[in-house]
């Protein structure tokens, strides 16, 4: 058993190490030496570059439909009806008057104007800095007085009919929207002051425990997202007067806007579909009781189809904020029985960090045919048995406390079990990177979560967590063709990961003080394909981590339940996006490792002292580069050293 002068002995040369370069290439030396970084990210790299190339393409279009279609998909970055559910009132409107496209981005009208029409009003359609297209309608000012604009703007010639068309849209629209606030005002009187307290308190915990979200209500921008920030998050902590929900907490209802009505409604129905999660599905999004039913109504026929039935009715294409709340609440109860009938899983726009749920189709040859894959990879390399990967168990000669021993160039079963498993998704799947992450010590976690040392845990570091990054050698030509670079890189990851362990674990703790005080998010629980995430998160923009699979897995310990406590992520820099077969394969396989992870803690719970030791940075040097730490020409690796 660990003592504590042995725990804090092992701090003090953790810390001792921090102050040390990280970077593989350049182990022992003193952090922060270099004159210069190794690599300066391209100017045009990431969101700002894109949106520079989209616009530069859409002013090139022939014709103001075709500059519409680059314009709402980014040039084939999202989907159109993210771009279409972001649009404010009169910019809806005129877009179905102006080019016939409707909330689903469906319209198949022609080019905007007949140019033999006589034009009265002059309009623009541009484009902003964060992404969204934005229409000068009648009675406002140009574009450039009202936002900040990528590039210029569009001239869009309208004739008097279209004008009639749009009063008669934006009048409808706009008293649509009336309605809704005035619904969601009796709503929120219905709730009480106590009531919308407690409401208010559960937006506080969702948007700290959740992951960046952007949503809007006309004008008005609700972000916890960097220094945009007006809601809790990062940079504002709770009960920051800049925060909306600290600003209406004892604030009459009678003083709220309609917009902050809206959103605190809002949230409250999508939270209580799917809990926290359910939020970044409407990313980018206004965040209107009609864009929410809409997307309640999607959900819904996905869950009937999963359960085989109509068991959750439909609101209604104008249902009311009660009509809504029955639904989501429908939802959110059934949901666990979907979860056990089919397999949800996320779907990642990262341009605009938008996510929407969806249901998986069985397993087919191409999932089938990585499964093979891997398996006899598996079956190479460790003591195992089995045809598929959902059948793959440890073979009886090794049994569990194999898990426990040293392996070949491992100090341990359960070490060789998640390199080889991770080796083998990134020759199977064609990835560039592929990574698993957990704790290094789970007789450390046993230990604690016996005593209910539930704050201790809280201040465990990233060095007490792990992640396993295996590059595929073809992957240096994104990197210079430098395998020096590669590792750098890999280990790049693997800290990001072990970030994400530590991130994520406090949230499968009992509530306490210690706890709530400390940054976590909600543990994932279902896995997620994610397009384009090299737009914003700065760690994927310098490491171009494009396309991604990542599959969150829980582990039992002591009879707690840790969601999101291994996982498996896999990473393509450039190529074609990864498929839902694809995603069921690495789902089998990231439950494998987690089989294994469980069998290790149960061994931790009869006493085992075994950990984790590789995957630091000087491994990473030493797989990725076959040679010694401190080489200066490294060559390619074949295994782990």
């Amino acid at each position: 058993m660990t003592t504590p002068m042995d725990r804090e002995g092992s701090r003090r040369a953790a810390n001792s190490r921090k102050r040390q370069s990280r970077r593989p290439s350049r182990l022992g030396l003193a952090a922060g030496a270099t004159p210069k970084p190794d690599r300066v990210r391209e100017e045009d790299a990431g969101f700002p570059g894109l949106l520079a190339r989209v616009w530069r393409k859409a002013s090139a279009a022939a014709g103001t439909r075709a500059a519409l279609d680059i314009l709402l998909t980014l040039d084939g970055h999202v989907p159109a009806e993210v771009q279409t559910g972001a649009l404010r009132i009169a910019d809806a409107a005129a877009l179905k008057v102006l080019a016939g496209l409707s909330a689903d981005a469906r319209g198949q009208a022609g080019d905007v104007v007949d140019p033999a029409e006589h034009a009265v009003f002059l309009g623009e359609i541009g484009l902003t800095t964060g992404g969204r297209v934005v229409v000068r309608v009648p009675s406002q000012p140009p574009l450039a007085k009202q936002h900040t604009l990528v590039g210029g703007v569009l001239r869009v010639p309208w004739n008097p009919r279209q004008l009639e068309d749009y009063r008669r849209e934006v009048t409808r629209a706009r008293e649509r929207f009336d309605r809704d606030a005035a619904d969601s005002r009796r709503w929120l009187a219905e709730q009480g002051p106590e009531g919308r307290e407690a409401l208010l308190a559960q937006l506080t915990e969702g948007a700290q425990r959740t992951a960046p979200f952007m949503l809007y209500i006309e004008d008005k921008q609700y972000t916890n997202f960097r220094d945009t920030n007006t809601v809790v998050g990062k940079t504002l902590w709770p009960g920051h007067p800049d925060c909306v929900f600290g600003s209406l907490s004892g604030l009459p209802l009678e003083l709220w806007s309609d917009h902050d009505a809206l959103l605190v409604v809002g949230l409250g129905l999508l939270i209580r579909s799917a809990g926290h999660g359910r939020i970044e599905e409407v990313n980018g999004s206004q965040l209107t009781p009609e864009n929410i039913g809409r997307l309640l109504e999607q959900t819904r026929r996905n869950y009937n189809g999963a359960l085989g039935g109509e068991r959750i009715p439909a609101a209604g294409p104008d249902a009311g904020i009660d009509a809504l709340t029955a639904l989501a609440t429908a939802l959110g109860t059934h949901r666990p029985e979907v979860t056990r009938t089919v397999q949800l899983y996320r779907e990642i726009h990262g341009t605009l960090i938008h996510k929407v749920e969806k249901v998986a189709a069985p397993y087919g040859e191409v999932a089938a045919d990585r499964d093979r894959q891997v398996t006899d990879h598996l079956r190479a390399t460790l003591p195992v048995t089995g045809d598929r990967l959902a059948g793959l168990r440890l073979a009886d000669d090794a049994g569990p406390a194999w898990l426990a021993r040293p392996y070949g160039e491992f100090g341990t079963g359960l070490e060789a079990v998640v390199y080889e498993a991770v080796a083998a998704t990134t020759a199977a799947f064609g990835a560039d990177f592929s990574m698993s992450r957990g704790i290094r010590s789970l007789p450390e976690l046993v230990r604690a979560l016996r005593a209910e040392a539930w704050d201790e845990i809280t201040t465990w570091g990233i060095t007490d967590f792990f992640c396993c990054v295996v590059p595929a050698p073809e992957a240096r030509r994104h990197y210079g063709d430098s395998f020096a670079t590669l590792a750098d890189t890999a280990w790049a990851m693997s800290s990001r990961m072990q970030y994400n362990s530590w991130h994520f674990i406090a949230g499968n703790l009992p509530r306490t003080e210690k706890v709530l005080e400390r940054d976590h998010f909600v543990p994932p629980t279902i896995p997620d394909i994610a397009h384009f995430s090299d737009q914003h998160h700065h760690g994927h923009v310098n490491n171009m981590v494009r396309f991604t699979i990542r599959s969150p897995q829980t582990v039992w310990v002591c009879g707690r339940p840790f969601n999101g406590f291994v996982d498996l992520r896999i990473v393509r820099a450039d190529g074609e996006p990864y498929t839902e077969q694809e995603m069921l394969a690495a789902h089998q396989v990231a439950a494998f490792i987690a089989r294994m992870t469980q069998q290790a803690a149960a061994l931790a719970e009869q006493g085992e002292q075994a950990a984790v030791t590789a995957f630091d940075s000087a491994w990473h040097w030493r797989t990725v580069t076959g040679t010694p730490v401190g080489t200066t020409t490294p060559q390619p690796a074949g295994h782990a050293a």
